[in-house]
């Protein structure tokens, strides 16, 4: 079990890098889950438990100071702990939380610590001193990267064993909550998506989509396949308007589309 854990550890410190540095995505739930569950011998389970992860994390966008709960513990945390448990992805994203708020806030106390080194910063640059920076630059991703392979690490080095010991002396009424918690937190993570991104024009397309999986029993990826059909259509009948419309010089700010209606 200390190769997996290892291997989880690199994982979560280059996942731990990328949500602060890279943003390449790699360290979303979606991505996490299946590679955590190859790690763990569980790849069916890792994917399962990585698209649930995923829909909790799906609107939660740090902004400025708002950080959200973790993603990249949140979602190691919560995979591994299915895995290792056997538990269904609804409870581990009860547990998944709790470890990913606890995570944020070491990170915010780490960001708080790392205030000064921008006065350094500021000072090298009045020297013109750009490998000064460059070192200090690289402090933060290496720091991190010890961090998120720590945490991670510990949880899978103690082993399944365990990990279920702990579950089983949970009660059973906690574990039934955090089942029905996991199973809201999707929907609150969708209510914060569309609270961004939401416009009154959107409206009847959101309601065909419900009405197509509540009533009529479709599956989500047949819902899926009919909106991205009405989106292409939408975007090649708008690209053959504007090519087909006059041109009437640059265009004017007024004229933009307002995307601020229905948030």
């Amino acid at each position: 079990m200390i190769m997996e854990a290892i291997l989880v550890g690199l994982w979560a410190g280059i996942a731990g890098i990328d949500q602060f540095v890279g943003l390449t995505h790699l360290h979303r739930p979606i991505v996490t889950g299946p590679i955590i569950g190859l790690i763990l011998g569980d790849l069916t389970l890792g994917l399962m438990a990585g698209a649930t992860l995923e829909l909790v994390w799906a609107g939660m966008v740090p902004l400025a100071g708002a950080q959200p709960p973790n993603v990249v513990i949140g979602g190691i945390i919560g995979t591994a702990f299915a895995i290792l448990t056997g538990q269904d992805p609804d409870v581990a994203v009860g547990i998944a939380v709790p470890f990913a708020v606890a995570a944020q806030a070491i990170i915010t106390l780490i960001f708080t610590a790392f205030s000064p080194v921008m006065h350094k910063m500021d000072d090298f640059a009045r020297d013109g001193d750009t490998k000064g920076i460059d070192r200090l630059n690289y402090i933060q991703p290496v720091l991190f990267f010890i961090f998120f392979f720590v945490i991670a690490f510990l949880p899978i080095y103690f082993g399944a064993e365990q990990a279920a010991n702990i579950v089983n002396m949970l009660p059973e009424w906690l574990i039934n909550g955090l089942s029905v918690a996991g199973g809201i937190m999707p929907a609150i993570g969708f209510a914060m998506l569309l609270n961004i991104m939401f416009k009154v024009s959107y409206a009847p397309f959101f309601a065909i989509g419900f009405v197509a999986v509540a009533y009529g029993g479709l599956p989500i990826l047949a819902v899926a396949i009919v909106g991205l059909s009405i989106a292409m259509y939408d975007y090649f009948m708008n690209d053959r308007l504007q090519a087909s419309a006059p041109s009437s010089g640059p265009v004017k700010e007024d004229d933009e589309e307002d995307y601020s209606d229905g948030i």
